[in-house]
């Protein structure tokens, strides 16, 4: 993302309460910038409102927005992660080779406006008939990594936020 020299420390949390409890003991501690990310689950009406999206999000209708916390600490992957392997169309290619189907993948524009099942539908219909269809875990991984950064900030405004965010923070 070009950050050499600077790259932000990445803790992997566990489920989203833990990250969420993680990130509160953090931002109480203080000490610097602290942000969790997380998928966003939904689409979002206002990626600059990412506190009163969790609000409205049923799955984390829990989380209270610590005192003093402010937006520019929750990043988002919106809806999932898996939009960002979709977006990438190049690496899901050199990844998967010519066992990959295309066609059930959805349209790149507006993509982050599309559910989450709706993505991971499309991108586990896309790998069926691979050696090594789609599955959350390791492989989602091992595509993630293969993702260019400049492909996903064309395609996901919730990316380019990230981006403009960190390199004011970092």
């Amino acid at each position: 993302m070009g950050f050499k020299g600077r790259k932000p420390r990445l803790k992997a949390c566990g489920g989203r309460g833990s990250v969420y409890e993680d990130f509160c003991v953090a931002h109480k501690a203080g000490g610097g910038y602290v942000a969790m990310w997380i998928d966003s689950e939904e689409p979002m009406a206002d990626l600059e409102k990412a506190w009163e999206h969790l609000a409205q999000v049923a799955t984390v209708a829990a989380w209270n927005k610590p005192d003093g916390a402010s937006d520019d600490q929750v990043l988002f992957m919106t809806t999932c992660m898996e939009t960002w392997i979709v977006a990438d169309r190049r690496a899901l290619r050199d990844h998967y080779r010519r066992e990959l189907n295309e066609n059930p993948l959805p349209a790149l524009a507006e993509i982050e406006a599309r559910s989450r099942r709706s993505i991971q539908d499309a991108l586990e219909s896309a790998t069926r008939n691979c050696r090594n269809a789609y599955a959350k875990g390791k492989r989602s991984f091992e595509i993630l990594e293969k993702v260019k950064p400049d492909v996903l900030k064309r395609h996901l405004p919730s990316f380019a936020r990230v981006v403009r965010i960190l390199k004011d923070k970092l």
